[in-house]
């Protein structure tokens, strides 16, 4: 499980073990390894954009077949792409996409062993893209493509794929992502302002009503935990209602009133 030191990944981590899994939870610090070790379960440092920690992660697990794999590292930048700085892009793609293929690759031939599972933890934002969240959209749609393709090549090995697709969820990467969005937009043109303010402030307000009123961790938890045991998986799973209604309302709407409708929602 990596990024399993908060949110998602902690949540599910915890939920796994509780259905009997032997949980290994992949975290960046040695603090979050500690606090792991305390609630009983394994832990590893892994950094997903490092070669060699990913190498010396699959190194401390032995050669033991793996019974699944949770890719849930993942950050979030904000800023309008006009003003994006390249390298800040270059960050989420690194993180939310080439860190999970990297750390697939290094466990596939465990996974293949065990005939286990990979669960890619997306978002409602690999399927429906926002405003000023362009590059974390970007990342999800291409965790989505990876995710088709890779339970395509792996079909006749016994290695499933799934897509977990959450909508709104109160953790912190929306927290995390919010001060990077502050610093980022602080340091931008005033042109910003002029140009994106009424939807930097819609964005807040919208980022501000997930972390009050957002689906908890638990809620998608329970969902990898059915992916991981279900007998017969879904591809994908959409949770919490409102990324329900997104992927709906976007699959029946064309692309230029879908524009529209979140224009109104944003104050755009």
């Amino acid at each position: 499980m990596t990024g399993a030191s908060t949110g998602i990944g902690e949540a599910a981590a915890l939920h796994l073990k509780g259905l009997g899994f032997d949980v290994v939870g992949a975290v960046r610090r040695d603090e979050d390894a500690a606090r792991l070790r305390e609630s009983g379960l394994r832990s590893v440092l892994l950094e997903v954009t490092d070669a060699d920690s990913i190498a010396a992660a699959r190194a401390d697990l032995g050669d033991r077949p793996l019974a699944g794999l949770v890719n849930n590292a993942g950050i979030a930048v904000a800023a309008p792409l006009e003003f994006l700085p390249i390298d800040q892009l270059r960050r989420q793609l690194e993180v939310n996409v080439i860190g999970q293929v990297a750390v697939t690759q290094a466990f596939l031939p465990a996974l293949r062993a065990a005939r286990g599972r990979i669960v890619n933890v997306s978002s409602i934002g690999g399927r429906v893209a926002l405003p000023l969240v362009g590059a974390y959209n970007m990342s999800k749609f291409a965790l989505e493509a990876f995710s088709d393709s890779l339970r395509r090549e792996l079909l006749s090995q016994g290695v499933d794929v799934i897509a977990v697709e959450p909508g709104g969820v109160r953790t912190p990467i929306w927290r995390k992502g919010g001060e990077l969005a502050d610093e980022l937009v602080g340091g931008m043109p005033p042109d910003v302002e002029r140009l994106y303010g009424r939807l930097i402030e819609g964005v807040r307000k919208q980022t501000a009503r997930i972390a009050q009123n957002g689906i908890p961790a638990s809620a998608v938890a329970e969902v990898i935990g059915t992916a991981m045991t279900a007998k017969r998986p879904r591809t994908r799973y959409l949770v919490g209602r409102d990324a329900k209604v997104r992927a709906r309302v976007s699959a029946v709407l064309p692309d230029r009133l879908m524009d529209r409708a979140i224009a109104r929602t944003l104050g755009g």
